[in-house]
């Protein structure tokens, strides 16, 4: 007996839809998104950074908090060790402008 293939063209016209409006946001979005860059200074300053969290404020800057994250860990998955590390550097600077 031959498989009906007409009660199945709804659904394949609706993933075909969904598929095409996701591919043009696929697009658009990277159309209009800034590739990046990577600056050395800010990967040394990473780097650098000692485990754990820190915040503080500077004495010199009125209004401003600074915060620094990194996390080191050792991670065992399927016999396999993966190494992450994962570091942060945060400003809040709040000014009063005149």
């Amino acid at each position: 007996m031959p498989l009906p293939l007409a009660p199945l063209v709804p659904l394949a016209l609706r993933i075909g839809a969904v598929t095409a409006v996701g591919f043009a946001l696929r697009r658009i979005i990277a159309a209009r998104s800034f590739p990046g860059r990577t600056d050395q200074r800010a990967e040394d300053a990473l780097d650098d950074l000692g485990d754990g969290l820190a915040m503080h404020r500077p004495k010199d800057v009125e209004g401003q908090k600074n915060a620094a994250l990194r996390v080191r860990r050792k991670i065992r998955f399927r016999g396999k060790t993966y190494e992450l590390d994962a570091g942060a550097i945060g400003r809040l600077r709040l000014k009063e402008i005149e």
